[in-house]
């Protein structure tokens, strides 16, 4: 019997793996699709808030700032791309002055470090594009972006390389109670577990569901993004926000960790877990985003996605306990990414305090090393490629990712299986083209490092399949 079940590898149930791996205890983590991070944590807006936006009493508030500055450390433990670039929440209006005044007094409040309300001369300095209708803007200088998917899959990999039992294409169909935990029914066998967390997204309620008659309402909420080429990506130097509504954040323009430009979300509620791209909310958020960056050119688009948010119906996250040992770590809407250890934690106390002896282990992985062959220096890649020649040969020409990169990645702690994964890993595919020269070689060597039927190897999550039979004898 495992001590703590997570239910979800997100960031959420990564960041839970992460932080409980650092105690002695057993942990198994069940994950429906084939790869971590696949749901919402990989189609997000990538921002590391800095915390003036939730409640002060509220749980977001409590947990925000605490989560952002574990962020940057962990980042920097596990090598994960991660730039603190401060944000910017524009005003357009006299009422709009008083959101960023509350704002500012939230923030304080909360605890989140450098605050500033500067004026329209002092933000086009910090930012010559954006529109000279803006009247003010709150200035927080602790805010940052991430690479999402590389921050919970370095979690992961490291919660696994401390002892964590990562149990992929795992779906739960149903919780059985018994005297000493749960019996836990899911497509690849049954498990047994002391105590459970719930981190399953938009899927949190219907796991909830198994174990308690108290209902967790989850209304998916599908968010809409431009992905602008790298030509875009100094139109500006912050994360741009507008004044925030009831719908969430509001659309945003920020740089990303990767050189690119990322504008978006709308906010759509929906019934179930559609990502698919709509011309009215693209409109929507073309239209919105030329109101703080009236230059910025959407021509410039790589890539169009969304992402599903776990909205409820409450304004807050929900972490309690559903029955006496069955914990909810569910609503991880923004500022979800940005507390993630820091609800981590706090269930790892939950969990102390309704029993469960947590001992931290002597001894422990704490750091992760990668080739990023692009970032290094002439000699250092001299060096690489006579150790080991495949780091010589570029794979993927629009991100300069090596053929030892993608070996790497289909050899990691949690290998990549799928062309997506070695994307998420590697980055091949990022680039203009988005893998339209360099996915068919990303599938050879998948197929050839892992040893797989290369008709059996799949875009991303399962059923995604490239290629559906050969057209030439051999």
């Amino acid at each position: 019997m495992t001590d703590i079940t997570i239910i979800g590898c997100g960031v959420i149930g990564a960041a839970a793996a992460y932080v409980l791996s650092g105690y002695d205890v057993s942990v198994t983590v069940l994950e429906a699709e084939n790869d971590v991070a696949t749901g919402t944590t990989k189609a997000n807006s990538a921002i590391i808030h800095a915390g003036y936006d939730p409640e002060p009493q509220s749980l977001a508030g409590q947990l925000n700032v605490r989560g952002s500055a574990m962020a940057k450390e962990i980042c920097a433990l596990l090598d994960v791309p991660y730039k603190q670039i401060g944000s910017l929440v524009l005003s357009f209006s006299e009422e709009e002055n008083e959101t960023v005044k509350k704002l500012y007094e939230r923030g304080v409040k909360n605890g989140v470090p450098n605050l500033e309300i500067i004026d329209l001369e002092r933000l086009r300095t910090l930012e010559p594009n954006v529109s000279d209708k803006a009247l003010c803007a709150l200035y927080a200088p602790t805010a940052a972006i991430v690479n999402p998917w590389e921050y919970a899959l370095a979690m992961a990999e490291n919660a696994v390389e401390n002892g964590v039992e990562l149990k992929l294409n795992t779906k739960v169909q149903a919780i059985e109670k018994t005297e000493n935990g749960y019996k836990i029914h899911t497509s690849n066998g049954e498990y047994e577990s002391r105590y459970i967390i719930n981190a399953a997204g938009v899927h949190a309620d219907k796991i909830s569901a198994m174990v308690s008659d108290k209902p967790v309402n989850i209304i998916p909420c599908r968010g809409e993004y431009y992905l602008l080429d790298k030509s875009e990506g100094k139109r500006v130097n912050h994360v741009i926000f507008q004044c925030p509504t009831k719908s969430g954040k509001g659309v945003l323009v920020s740089p990303t960790v990767h050189g690119n430009l990322i504008v978006g979300p709308n906010a759509e509620n929906l019934e179930s877990e559609d990502t698919a791209n709509t011309a009215k909310g693209l409109e929507f958020v073309a239209n919105s985003v030329r109101k703080s960056v009236p230059n910025v050119d959407l021509r410039a688009s790589i890539r169009n996605f969304a992402g599903v948010r776990a909205n409820t119906d409450t304004d807050d996250f929900i972490i309690e306990f559903a029955d006496d040992k069955f914990l909810n770590l569910a609503g991880m809407k923004s500022p979800g990414l940005s507390a993630a250890p820091a609800i981590a934690e706090k269930a790892a106390e939950m969990l102390k305090e309704s029993g469960l002896k947590l001992v931290p282990k002597p001894k422990k992985v704490t750091q992760r090393r990668k080739v990023r062959f692009a970032e290094l220096s002439d000699s250092e890649k001299s060096e690489l490629i006579a150790k080991n020649p495949l780091y010589g040969k570029i794979i993927c020409r629009c991100e300069t990712i090596t053929e030892g990169e993608i070996v790497d990645a289909c050899h990691s702690v949690i290998p990549a299986t799928t062309v997506d994964g070695v994307k998420r890993r590697a980055s091949a595919g990022m680039g203009r083209c988005q893998g339209g020269f360099c996915s068919p070689r990303v599938v050879d060597i998948i197929a050839r490092e892992r040893g797989m039927d290369i008709l059996s190897i799949q875009q991303d999550k399962q059923g995604s399949f490239i290629l559906t039979g050969r057209t030439k004898g051999e």
